[in-house]
């Protein structure tokens, strides 16, 4: 109880409100208590639970009834959810036994990414051109499931998957070369389940600005890099409360430079990888909520 009371002044959408879990204080119960799809809660709640050999409590009607929900899957593969009304009326379609089409534009960056986590994740889509996407969530009686990254017409009985942003905050040492760059973004990309090419957006502090390994691989990738300086990076630094290094602190002023650059290209951010070292190249990987 008291949790709730003194969380519910703070809760603004179920898109963007971050995962809530609590704990009986001998953590015998570990309860999944907000946004247990697009938070990650429920799956917060399974690993917690699983360390502490404690007992998981997932209350999410699709979970009680083992169906795997849209806004769910969404949060497994990097996707939002839109229109969210409509998140509610596909989850209550399917504990009424309804069917959930899904169709999967043939176009959408990283296509072979998507449909083969989507196979993992137990989905089979239908692998649509853009025109036969239009036509089809104009069709009634089905309700269907579009992943894409372009606009298509909205109804209630179709919810669409589009990709999340995800923007690659990079520290790098002075001179490094963009081959180092690259090898860090790619194994970091790679812890998440992704390839290099999932990324949105890079961003760096200002100092950095003429780095040509920074700028020779933005080239390369066809990455918008954005470059921050000190008063924006200290705002996301203390909004955040992250972590910072001394060393870097006497260098350039702040103490972080991958996570703080990542968060300041999205309105609200969720760590997908923490800053992880390379060889002279720190990476932090932040999804866009």
């Amino acid at each position: 109880g008291i949790v709730v009371r003194t969380i519910a002044p703070l809760l603004e959408s179920k898109l963007t409100d971050p995962a809530v879990v609590v704990m009986d204080e001998q953590a015998r119960n570990v309860i999944s208590l907000l946004s247990g799809h697009i938070g990650g809660g429920n799956e917060l709640t399974l690993e917690l639970a699983e360390i502490l050999e404690s007992n998981p409590v997932i209350t999410t009607a699709t979970d009680v009834n083992n169906k795997l929900a849209p806004d769910l899957l969404a949060s497994r593969v990097g996707l939002v959810p839109y229109p969210k009304k409509n998140i509610l009326y596909l989850n209550n379609a399917i504990l009424g036994d309804a069917q959930l089409e899904y169709l999967l534009d043939e176009n959408i960056p990283c296509f072979d990414e998507y449909r083969k986590k989507m196979k993992n994740n137990g989905i089979l889509v239908k692998v649509c051109t853009r025109d036969e996407i239009s036509r089809l969530v104009m069709e009634q009686g089905a309700y269907r499931v579009v992943v894409s990254d372009q606009q298509f017409p909205v109804s209630e009985w179709v919810l669409y998957l589009r990709p999340r942003r995800l923007v690659a905050g990079i520290g790098c040492r002075r001179g490094v070369g963009a081959d180092l760059i690259r090898g860090a973004l790619e194994e970091a990309c790679k812890r998440i389940g992704w390839s290099v090419e999932r990324i949105d957006e890079m961003a760096s502090t200002t100092l950095k600005a003429d780095e040509q390994g920074l700028l020779e691989i933005a080239r390369t990738l066809n990455k918008k890099i954005t470059f921050w300086d000190n008063s924006k990076l200290k705002e996301q630094i203390d909004y955040y409360n992250l972590a910072e290094s001394e060393f870097v602190r006497k260098i350039i002023g702040v103490g972080n430079v991958a996570e703080a650059a990542a968060y300041c290209c999205v309105n609200h951010g969720v760590e997908a990888l923490l800053k992880t070292k390379y060889e002279k190249v720190t990476v932090a990987l932040i999804w866009e909520k």
